[in-house]
């Protein structure tokens, strides 16, 4: 496609956006407030556009019902710390799926858009993994602190559950937000041992199996929850140390390999744009077809290779 023919689409795509903006803002605007609207315990009008998402929504959560996706797509979005709900995940990545495979093919051919297409999930999957390693990384590291606090609330009186909500309201995210939601289940009518474990599942912190251990072990023995809890602190807060260790040291390892990673993907890239003609022999014959797959087999071992290389457990 010449230059003439995109600049012809950017322009057709930004009058269509201003139609749409003046078909649906502009009426909106003008249009004086009815009184009804006012009133504290009317539900608000839906328009048209706002009906149409919810009616994709809910056709999309029926589909993930159906074939057994709501309940493990949820939980990767609790672990990711997105409150978004999974319908509504599942329609942005769809829609900016098919954005980015329409654009990778206007501008660079069917090869681009198919990986342009292939990118759009991938990249959200990867976007939440990496979210959800944050996440649990943040949770480890405040968890020491966290048990302080436990323990200091501890000897000033306070119950197990008044400490547990104290945390939720002291502590930072993530760790503030885990804790209140104890508070809140344990509320409702919950067991806090259950919750507990929940949580160190959720977050995948053997540290705070720990943790739920030791509260559970209280609840049928007795004794010093306070002095226990220290000690467990201490022990995490020297885990800590030894893992921020090891990771400034594997961090120059696991930049080299998101470079080597990366490296192809940019040049095919950068090709595709520049030349579309040196990569189309690829794909007009079986050896084009066979190199193509060899390639990626070569890039997936590089790849696990890797990251087995560079990812140290203690």
């Amino acid at each position: 496609m010449t230059g003439s023919a995109l600049l012809l689409v950017g322009v057709a795509a930004v009058l269509a956006a201003l139609l749409l903006v003046t078909l649906i803002v502009l009426p909106a605007g003008l249009a004086r407030v009815p009184l009804s609207r006012l009133d504290p315990a009317t539900a608000p009008p839906s328009s048209a556009l706002s009906g149409a998402g919810a009616a994709a929504g809910a056709a999309v959560g029926r589909v993930l019902e159906k074939r057994g996706l709501a309940a493990s797509g949820t939980a990767a979005l609790e672990r990711a710390g997105v409150r978004t709900p999974l319908p509504d995940v599942v329609l942005l990545i769809g829609l900016a799926t098919l954005g980015l495979g329409v654009t990778g093919t206007l501008l660079g051919g069917p090869l681009l858009g198919v990986l342009a297409t292939v990118a759009g999930p991938l990249g959200a999957k990867l976007l939440l993994k990496v979210k959800a390693g944050r996440r649990r990384a943040a949770f480890a590291d405040q968890l020491d602190d966290s048990l302080q606090l436990m323990a200091s609330s501890l000897r000033a009186g306070h119950s197990l559950l008044r400490s547990v909500d104290s945390v939720s309201h002291e502590a930072e995210a993530p760790t503030s937000e885990e804790f209140a939601r104890i508070v809140n289940e344990t509320r409702v009518g919950r067991d806090l041992s259950d919750a507990l474990d929940e949580v160190a599942e959720r977050m995948g912190s053997d540290d705070f199996v720990w943790v739920a251990q030791a509260i559970a072990i209280h609840r049928e023995v007795g004794g010093n929850l306070a002095e226990v809890l220290d000690a467990v602190g201490h022990t995490i807060r020297e885990r800590n140390a030894i893992r921020r260790q090891v990771k400034a040291l594997s961090a120059e390892g696991k930049l080299s390999a998101t470079v080597l990673m990366a490296l192809p993907f940019g040049i095919l890239a950068f090709l595709s744009v520049t030349n579309p003609a040196y990569l189309a022999k690829f794909t007009q014959s079986l050896a084009g077809y066979a190199m193509l797959g060899v390639a990626a087999l070569m890039m997936a071992a590089g790849g696990f290779w890797l990251k087995k290389t560079v990812a140290i457990k203690f």
